[in-house]
């Protein structure tokens, strides 16, 4: 059985994968095309390759595995009619989402954005406009891998962890738990409120000033899902009640430079980075070697999604 990868994870790690049984084939993803060698792969571990390389020309392929946790990049209508598995990397990245999350959220807290432009400007001013997370209550629109490992982290603070998803049901490190159609309690009675939701037909757009406008004044919005789950403009008519805003995704990346985003101190704009971590590509490569061994041993594999519901 042949595996085309796009991304290198080294010799070492490749030999491990030929020990499973496999015949390993590597193309940088920036240079893949279309060949013999690639339309002959039964398996493609990859994240975006598909602007030069045409899946619909791989006949013998039967398994996508992606090193993303969205698979939007996956051309969706060379798929039509074809029985091949779709596997994301879904958890693969909660631990520095998480972290990002604690961190920003502490920023707004404690001013830190203040103390950084007087450091700049060699200004000594001390600054009591400081609050404490102990007793807050923090919300999470979403309870997935990404929420669960925010959820651990701040519980350490003395908070009160909600979270909504589908049914209400419980999730650990979660005082209390909604379903989708309590929504609104979570956004009405939460001091930061943080949305890990993935983009499908019933989310896009499911943040907009109807839940902007019964949040509390002062209160903290992050958005660490998707870009497309948030109305930009509706958020913006109602920034002046919050604290603060962090926000790492937005639904036109990159950010174009006229965007009000920018321009507002109490908002943090970064450029879909939480992800990002020195761990990454160890994390990456257990996941793919896991369940590559499920599958040639014709196990089921981790991470199964529905390319067309996106989860």
């Amino acid at each position: 059985m042949k595996v085309l990868f796009t991304m290198n994870y080294g010799e070492d790690k490749f030999q491990k994968i030929r020990d499973l049984g496999y015949e390993v084939t590597y193309y940088h993803e920036n240079k893949v095309s279309n060949n013999d060698d690639t339309d002959d792969s039964d398996i493609l571990v990859t994240y975006n390759p598909f602007n030069t390389l045409d899946i619909s020309k791989m006949s013998k392929l039967k398994y996508i595995q992606t090193t993303s946790v969205g698979v939007d990049q996956i051309p969706k209508e060379k798929l039509l009619g074809k029985d091949i598995l779709i596997a994301n990397n879904k958890g693969g990245y909660s631990v520095p989402i998480s972290e990002w999350i604690v961190m920003y959220i502490l920023q707004i807290y404690k001013n830190s954005k203040k103390f950084y432009e007087q450091q700049q400007n060699k200004k000594w001013k001390m600054n009591f406009e400081m609050t404490e997370m102990t007793g807050k209550k923090i919300g999470f629109i979403g309870t997935g891998t990404i929420a669960t490992q925010g959820a651990k982290r701040l519980k350490a603070f003395g908070v009160e962890i909600w979270g909504v998803n589908t049914n209400g049901s419980d999730r650990e490190y979660f005082d209390k738990c909604f379903s989708t159609l309590e929504m609104n309690t979570v956004f009405k009675e939460c001091d930061v409120v943080i949305c890990t939701i993935p983009a499908t037909k019933e989310t896009i757009g499911i943040i907009n000033k109807d839940k902007f406008n019964i949040m509390k004044d002062k209160s903290v919005f992050i958005n660490v899902g998707r870009g497309n789950i948030l109305n930009g403009e509706d958020l913006v008519s109602c920034i002046n009640k919050f604290r603060g805003v962090a926000l790492d995704v937005f639904q036109n990346e990159p950010l174009s430079e006229d965007n009000k985003l920018w321009s507002f101190d109490n908002v943090t704009v970064t450029p879909h980075n939480s992800w990002v971590s020195d761990k990454n590509n160890e994390r990456n490569f257990d996941m793919i070697y896991n369940n590559l061994k499920k599958y040639i041993n014709k196990e089921s594999i981790n991470n199964v999604m529905d390319i067309y519901k996106g989860y």
